[in-house]
């Protein structure tokens, strides 16, 4: 039976980091946080996925592709907490692109991946990230992810990273 992991972060906090909502908040809780480095999040798969109705119902397999957006979920987290940066400040953070994208193992309901972001590289709004996605440490999908800053129009407020919040 594996151990069970500590959470850093809960459900509740994911959706205090992340704009995503059902049916796309693909991360559960982070279990792990290494500042200025990594951070490791859980994303529990179950048959209630709304994807499993169109994706083999007869044999019920996650789309790499939703892998891969859980992984970039990962490092919304991982910039959030890096930056302080929350959705209610108008700043939003996009998946931007994917090099070496690889799938090592198919996903099924009762399935627990275990999501692994570590920061690459950072230029200015831009961020590199090396991603990996296990069950059980069984290699599911490893890539290396790019996403952006994406500020509101210079109307609206919005704090950037490092800079104070506008007093009003």
């Amino acid at each position: 039976m594996a151990e069970a992991k500590e959470t850093l972060f809960d459900i509740r906090d994911i959706m205090g980091m992340l704009a995503h909502r059902f049916p796309f908040l693909l991360v559960d809780r982070v279990i792990a946080y290494e500042k200025g480095k990594s951070l490791t999040a859980i994303k529990n798969v179950t048959y209630n996925e709304p994807f499993f109705m169109g994706h083999f119902p007869a044999v019920p397999t996650m789309p790499g592709v939703l892998m891969v957006e859980a992984l970039a979920q990962t490092c919304g987290l991982l910039t959030s907490r890096e930056t302080g940066i929350r959705p209610e400040s108008g700043v939003l953070f996009y998946f931007a692109g994917i090099d070496h994208a690889r799938f090592k193992r198919i996903v099924v309901p009762g399935d627990q991946l275990q999501l692994y972001a570590e920061i690459d590289k950072i230029k200015r709004t831009l961020w590199k990230f090396k991603v990996r996605a296990t069950v059980e440490d069984d290699l599911a999908c490893e890539a290396e992810l790019l996403c952006v800053f994406k500020y509101p129009p210079k109307n609206e407020s919005a704090a950037k990273p490092g800079s104070a919040p506008s007093v009003g």
